[in-house]
């Protein structure tokens, strides 16, 4: 059995889209703005409605919310959709002014 590996790949340190450590607040606030983004997206394309087919009851319902926040937030960590660099730049751009 071949086992073939995934296609997406986290960026490597010499890509532009690779950021340095999140300790920088502004960089935080970036982060945890592109994660709420996406996480609206997510919610918006029908990600953690609930399914008959999982048969998770009232408890989906009210847990899945949680679901979506955290694969927004891992979706930001690997790198997102860039939203989070640009707003770390024009709020770094906009502090140095």
């Amino acid at each position: 059995m071949e086992i073939h590996s995934s296609p997406v790949r986290a960026p490597d340190a010499g890509s532009p889209r690779a950021t340095p450590p999140a300790q920088d607040p502004i960089r935080k606030a970036a982060m945890d703005l592109e994660s709420a983004f996406l996480a609206e997206m997510l919610k918006s394309a029908g990600m953690g409605k609930a399914r008959d087919s999982f048969g998770g009851g009232a408890g989906e319902d009210q847990f899945s919310s949680f679901l979506v926040e955290e694969q927004a937030k891992q979706m930001t960590k690997a790198g997102g959709i860039g939203l989070a660099e640009s707003l770390y730049n024009a709020l770094k751009e906009a502090q140095n002014d």
